[in-house]
């Protein structure tokens, strides 16, 4: 099964994730070799996640997003008030859910934290986190402070391990992220059985 991971970061949720070919696209260079790092088998893309997403959609079965939440987060009730950081909600995360919802054939699921607005798209929800999906994810049951805080494990190896820092402030649990990862796996291999069985 090949794997799309946008905004891939340093891979809180894709770290369970097994028996599957991943590309992960991330636009920081240092996240992207601590993420090749953790992950040496994944194919490491430097670059937009959100134009690599329109140009290669087509090679993946399964597609993860996670485009970055700041913009809309409800810690702008405080940037735009306080510090009077004023930013419009970056609509990038509304284009990959119409998108991939209109255009991709496979399994995708798009997270983001919970906004302070409500959501243009209806979501589903766990924990602090929205999920927008072509498929049902069955809530389950995470450590309470796992999602949306700083998970208790070192990144990295040698001089260059350290433990988790704003990176992965909002970070997917592993847990929840193979929860999703092994329902949207399901579904493509039963589609696939079902396809055979035709031929």
């Amino acid at each position: 099964m090949k794997v799309l991971n946008l905004y891939a970061c340093l891979g809180g949720n894709r770290l369970l994730w097994d028996d599957c070919e991943v590309t992960a696209v991330e636009l920081g260079p240092e996240l992207a070799r601590m993420y090749q790092e953790r992950f040496p088998n994944d194919t490491v893309i430097v670059g937009d996640a959100h134009q690599y997403l329109l140009d290669h959609y087509k090679e993946f079965d399964f597609i993860w997003s996670s485009p970055p939440c700041p913009t809309h987060s409800r810690t702008n009730y405080f940037t735009n008030e306080i510090r009077n950081e004023k930013k419009y909600p970056d609509m990038n995360l509304y284009q990959e859910i119409i998108y991939l919802n209109q255009f991709f054939k496979g399994k995708w699921c798009v997270e983001n934290v919970k906004s302070y607005y409500n959501p243009l798209i209806q979501p589903q929800e766990i924990g602090r986190h929205y999920f927008w999906a072509n498929f049902i994810i069955p809530k389950i049951e995470v450590p309470k402070g796992e999602i949306g805080t700083m998970m208790k494990q070192y990144v990295g190896t040698g001089k260059h391990a350290h433990d988790k820092p704003l990176a992965e402030r909002n970070a997917v649990n592993s847990d929840l992220g193979k929860h999703i990862f092994d329902l949207a796996r399901g579904i493509y291999k039963a589609n696939n059985s079902e396809q055979t069985k035709l031929f």
